[in-house]
């Protein structure tokens, strides 16, 4: 089944997110490789990841890149 862009933008993937020693935050979604960057607070951090996973997705679309889904727990 070909799935598209809004669908997989809906799906909950787990976003974790690590301050670091400078005062910024790492954000990454684990289910989805390569899928990171960072803030100057956490509400920046999860904004910015919320449109790196919208790349990612896209990409991985385009490319024709399985996407793995989240991992109900």
């Amino acid at each position: 089944m070909n799935k598209e862009l809004e669908y997989y933008l809906t799906l909950p993937y787990s976003i974790v997110l690590t301050p670091d020693e400078d005062g910024y935050w790492f954000a990454e979604i684990p289910s989805l490789p390569g899928c990171m960057t960072q803030g100057a607070s956490r509400i920046e951090a999860l904004e910015m990841i919320e449109e790196a996973k919208a790349l990612w997705l896209e990409t991985a679309l385009a490319e024709g890149i399985d996407i793995p889904e989240p991992i109900a727990r």
